[in-house]
């Protein structure tokens, strides 16, 4: 069965890209591609695909909300995220929606039809990394005995992913350390830093190390605890 594709991205190099290496893969066939949420959303109405590959990072209508309208209009389409970024603020908005598949935009032609095959046949269709993520989610969940999520209040607006990247800092890692630890990009890594950087008041690391025992956040080496 030939699969009935949309790609959505508001990059226009990047938009005809994809779809000229769709129309190289065997059993995908390109119906349509939109520059931003609202344009996939109106032609998936138009032409009824089988699946949109979703980029998440668009203006007007981001792909989170333009999943969610499409999961619920038209529940017939699924949806394949296809984006730059493998990191939670963006994986669980993105598969709370109802995106049924989530691939980095280093993925080869053949993980993406197979992501397009699995979640046209009622599996989900992940990268590797984005597979790994989701199951060190799973394997790092704090258990029932600990503090619910919503009561660990990070300090100076910081969020969990800042957070986590910053008690790597003090523990030392590298941002191509960071960024393999956490798989997501080391310009990701970067944008983390400069926001944590920002909120904390900050200048460099060795601040922001600083910071982090400070804070609770990390424990200098050595450190024992009865």
């Amino acid at each position: 069965m030939t699969a009935r594709v949309v790609v959505a991205d508001d990059q226009s190099v990047v938009r005809e890209g994809i779809v000229m290496l769709l129309g190289l893969l065997p059993g995908i066939e390109v119906v349509g591609s939109a520059r931003d949420g609202e344009e996939a959303v109106a032609l998936v109405a138009e032409r009824a695909p089988d699946v949109v590959l979703m980029d998440l990072r668009m203006p007007r209508c981001d792909g989170v909300e333009a999943t969610r309208r499409i999961r619920k209009e038209y529940p017939n389409t699924q949806v394949v995220v296809f984006t730059t970024f493998a990191e939670d603020e963006s994986l669980f908005p993105a598969l709370q929606a109802g995106a049924r598949g989530y691939l980095t935009k280093d993925a080869g032609g053949d993980e993406i039809v197979r992501a397009i095959q699995a979640v046209l046949s009622g599996e989900a269709g992940f990268s590797p990394a984005v597979q790994r993520r989701l199951l060190e989610r799973v394997t790092t969940a704090p258990t029932p005995a600990g503090p619910p999520a919503a009561e660990q209040q990070l300090p100076d607006g910081l969020t969990p992913r800042e957070a986590e990247v910053l008690v790597l800092i003090a523990e030392g890692l590298s941002n191509p350390e960071i960024a393999r630890k956490l798989y997501i990009s080391q310009a990701t890594v970067k944008s983390h830093i400069n926001n944590l950087f920002a909120k904390t008041g900050v200048r460099d690391r060795a601040q922001a190390v600083r910071y982090a025992y400070v804070r609770g956040l990390a424990h200098p080496p050595g450190t024992s605890f009865t």
